[in-house]
């Protein structure tokens, strides 16, 4: 459509959808929306000035909406109910409804846009590009899938000539990336996910490959070592030395890592870079941003400025607590191989320290599709708690519940409880560094934990 003025998000409080919703509502837009449960990202968009309603109900539709219709349009996340009243009010009624993905591709159609794709790693990766840019004299937008915090938020925007860069976060769920335009791509994993979707690994592997595709200068395209059989890019990694480019460690810590990039490809290598946030997977992120930016026209001071200055993102190895008795970890892991990471990482930083995790597995389908590789990952802790799968848009599948899940499990100290009962269950406990993970409402627990280890 020409000019709308109206815009209307089903699904408003979702970290992609919000971004959208900021950028409209940072343009001048009249933004409303609905979402199923309040969240503290929800206040934040009321507090921005967006009118954000709580109930599957038309009477709930801002009146504007409904008698603009031809100057309205409404995006909705492929995540929302088939059955849910107002998606299928506006639907109807011959409104305008657009996917999430497809807005996120035309608002970023005219600008040169740096992607970042992957099973896991995009949301940090495309935020260290974005906080080099910040670093940068470049003018940029971001729409990202965390609070960075750096930015403070999942958007970012800078008044700026109409053709400017565009830094986003390529979800690979619905096909969704295909419908961006990028000059440059990071795709940091192709792991297997979203299942329930693509109906198996090939699938998915083909849609990477696909995303790939679309830049059409591949020394543009950079692609983690461990995904060089499917993606045709330049290598990268954090440790094999048979990548394009590889990082050398020079020290590494709880706060940190100082690192060299050394190349196969004949350049002198990157000396003296220093990330701020630590972790073997991040410093992979950080390498895969540093090489996209530099090919963009990024200055190299500006990319060591960005590491050195990146802060980290909500939920991603975010320390909550530090004291004498107890360190506390909150982290969005809820990948099999999200968890590896972060198990391992937290147990190469605190080798002789007992680790506690309390883990929700996220959606029915995908606790169906990796039960295993949960239990196996899970089991490398001390202690284990198991809350109940957090569903989002599903409908539960027999057989598939975190005690099924328990039951694989190799550790004698492990359970399932209630989320209510978390911190009754850790009372009297000794607990030396405490994990919280998952991607569901489990941070709902981070400030009571909080408050009960600070005391």
């Amino acid at each position: 459509m020409d000019n709308p003025k109206y815009i209307y998000f089903l699904g408003i409080g979702g970290i992609g959808m919000s971004a959208l919703a900021r950028y409209f509502n940072n343009a001048s837009f009249t933004v409303s929306g609905y979402d199923k449960t309040p969240s503290p990202l929800t206040y934040t968009l009321i507090d921005e000035g967006l009118k954000i309603s709580f109930i599957d109900d038309v009477d709930s539709i801002p009146r504007s909406i409904l008698e603009n219709k031809a100057e309205s349009f409404v995006v909705y996340t492929p995540a929302i109910p088939r059955d849910n009243k107002i998606f299928n009010f506006f639907k109807e009624q011959g409104f305008v409804l657009k996917k999430r993905a497809e807005v996120l591709g035309m608002v970023t159609a005219q600008t040169v846009n740096l992607s970042v794709a992957g099973t896991h790693g995009k949301t940090t990766t495309s935020c260290i590009v974005a906080t080099i840019l910040q670093h940068s004299n470049m003018h940029f937008s971001a729409f990202l899938g965390g609070i960075s915090t750096n930015l403070a938020s999942n958007y970012y925007h800078q008044s700026a000539p109409s053709e400017h860069l565009s830094v986003t976060e390529a979800d690979e769920f619905d096909r969704s990336f295909l419908q961006l335009k990028p000059q440059y791509a990071v795709i940091t994993s192709t792991d297997a996910d979203h299942l329930d979707i693509y109906g198996k690994q090939e699938e998915l592997e083909k849609s990477y490959q696909e995303f790939a595709s679309l830049v059409l200068d591949k020394k543009n395209v950079f692609v983690a070592y461990a995904s060089r059989h499917l993606i045709n890019g330049v290598t990268y990694s954090a440790s094999n030395t048979n990548a394009d480019y590889y990082a050398v460690v020079k020290s590494r810590s709880g706060k940190g890592t100082h690192f060299s990039i050394y190349n196969n490809v004949g350049e002198a290598p990157i000396e003296d870079l220093y990330l701020n946030i630590p972790g073997l997977h991040n410093l992979e992120n950080a390498i895969g941003a540093a090489l996209m930016t530099r090919q963009a026209g990024v200055a190299l001071e500006s990319i060591l400025a960005g590491l050195a200055n990146f802060k980290g993102i909500k939920r991603r190895f975010e320390y909550i607590l530090t004291t004498e008795k107890v360190i506390y970890i909150d982290d969005y892991a809820h990948h099999p191989s999200e968890l590896r990471a972060i198990i391992s990482s937290v147990r190469e930083l605190y080798p002789n320290k007992k680790i506690t995790a309390i883990f929700q597995p996220h959606l029915f389908s995908r606790t169906q599709d990796f039960m295993a590789e949960f239990a196996y990952e899970l089991s490398q802790v001390d202690e284990l708690l198991l809350v109940p799968i957090y569903p989002a848009r599903e409908l539960p599948i027999a057989g598939v519940t975190s005690e099924a899940v328990l039951a694989m499990v190799d550790l004698s100290n492990a359970q399932c409880v209630a989320k209510e009962e978390v911190i009754d269950t850790l009372k009297n406990r000794q607990v030396e560094v405490l994990l919280t993970l998952g991607a569901g409402d489990i941070d709902r627990l981070v400030l009571p934990l909080q408050e009960y280890y600070a005391d």
